[in-house]
């Protein structure tokens, strides 16, 4: 069914959904992106010091992987409303307490000032920025995903994931000018500049957000009255294979993304490569690319099957880990610049397809808490622990390879999950499950958009 013409230029247009859940996630990935930087630069100093540096370093990472142990359970909550009330209050409600969070850290005394309150409450608030964010990511692609017209799922539904981008840039480029600080300024104050910045955005987010339509995919579910009572029980009995897979499919791209732009930070000071500085250029740098190559990976799988651009980019991710980190131990800035190039092409590949993909997995009526759920814990048993498991393998073995090593298993894991869910999507679109030219939305009787 073609997109009303009244609706293409309103609220609930493809375009003005796709950079309002774009511009909204950018917010979101700023937050999450300014922490992770400063557990890296900050956290260890100020919030364990009673520790070795590289001990401190070591529990800074693990606040940072708090913020995943709280997103499958923001997954439920906000999974759970998102497909009774809609995806639009959700997007709205995350957003601001993702803001309030990342502020407040801001504001947080530092271990000095408080003593063993001070982690105790960085872990809290940790927590509170991956609860938000657990149920956001889902409620944004959604919005952009069941607004895309005919033909066109692949690139409207990648925006968002652009998001991600260019929140990485806002991130690290607002660390720019403070490095430049003295240090013992910018321990003091300057690091808290960044999250007290974030107030500003999340209102601009709140105002884009608050002015788009609500999916129509979730209308027609509620005017068929096939709203479900207990979304994630129902998820659970009749999708569990396709959370298992997805969540797999998902590995292999939230690993290496955290490793080139959270855990080589570390790596690159511990082998004497790059420079802090370096690094953040290189990352603002490689993220533009990453920004540009989303969309037009979301228009390549409309064009060519979402499965077959999903599988390159697996492939990619495994091969290129291995010159990476033989170019960050050589130290070489040339080689090592085309290889975060080569690195962030392979990872924004499959990560733009994602919504779209993924979100076939599973019927629109548990659709934000199936594919948030998903997600979720494929990022909690891959991206939350990657810096960690990264960092304990080159303890053990002293060598850059089994870091390589790593990602290559973590790619093939995620290989075979497409591959088998590229099968289920098939079957299910085949039945009438998923929407296409044929079918209505998952078996309700209203027809839908198609593929």
């Amino acid at each position: 069914m073609k997109v009303p013409v009244a609706q293409q230029a309103g609220a609930g247009s493809p375009k003005k959904v796709a950079i309002a859940s774009m511009i909204g996630t950018t917010i979101e990935w700023y937050d999450f992106f300014i922490y992770s930087t400063a557990a890296v630069l900050v956290f260890n100093h100020h919030f364990f010091p009673g520790f070795d540096p590289a001990t401190g370093t070591l529990l800074a990472f693990s606040t940072f992987a708090a913020g995943f142990v709280a997103r499958p359970i923001g997954a439920i909550v906000f999974g759970h409303f998102g497909d009774r009330l809609g995806r639009k209050p959700m997007m709205v409600i995350t957003i601001l307490i993702m803001g309030v969070a990342t502020v407040s850290i801001g504001l947080l005394p530092t271990y000095a000032a408080i003593g063993a309150l001070a982690p105790v409450l960085l872990v809290i608030l940790r927590l509170t920025q991956g609860f938000a964010l657990g149920g956001e990511w889902g409620g944004a692609v959604l919005m952009a995903t069941e607004h895309s017209p005919e033909g066109r799922r692949g690139f409207f539904s990648s925006w968002p994931q652009a998001g991600v981008a260019i929140g990485l840039i806002l991130a690290m480029t607002v660390y720019l000018p403070l490095d430049a600080m003295a240090t013992d300024e910018f321990m003091a104050w300057g690091w808290r500049l960044p999250f007290l910045l974030s107030l500003v955005l999340v209102i601009t987010g709140l105002v884009i957000r608050k002015r788009v339509a609500e999916s129509p995919e979730f209308d027609r579910v509620k005017e068929a009255h096939a709203v479900v009572r207990l979304p994630i029980i129902e998820v659970l009995r009749t999708h569990p294979k396709q959370v298992l897979l997805v969540a797999g499919a998902s590995l292999s791209p939230g690993i290496f993304f955290y490793l080139i732009t959270v855990y080589n930070f570390v790596y690159t000071q511990n082998s004497g490569g790059l420079s802090e500085s370096s690094m953040l250029i290189l990352v603002i740098a490689t993220s533009a690319v990453g920004f540009v190559v989303t969309p037009m990976a979301g228009a390549l799988s409309d064009k060519f099957g979402r499965q077959r651009i999903y599988l390159l980019g697996l492939a990619l991710i495994s091969v290129v880990a291995f010159p990476l980190y033989w170019a960050l131990d050589a130290g070489m800035y040339g080689f090592i610049a085309v290889g975060y190039v080569a690195a962030t092409v392979a990872v924004y590949t499959p990560w733009a397809l994602q919504p779209a993909y993924f979100s076939d997995a599973f019927d629109a009526r548990v659709r934000y808490s199936g594919l948030s759920l998903a997600t979720t814990l494929g990022n909690l048993f891959g991206s939350a622990i990657a810096p960690l498991v990264a960092g304990t393998l080159l303890s053990a073995t002293n060598s850059s390879l089994s870091t390589s090593l790593y990602v290559f298993v973590a790619g093939a894991i995620s290989f075979a999950c497409a591959i088998v869910l590229g099968r289920s999507n098939r079957r299910k679109a085949q039945a009438g499950g998923i929407r296409n030219e044929s079918a209505g939305v998952d078996g309700l009787p209203t027809p839908t958009f198609s593929e």
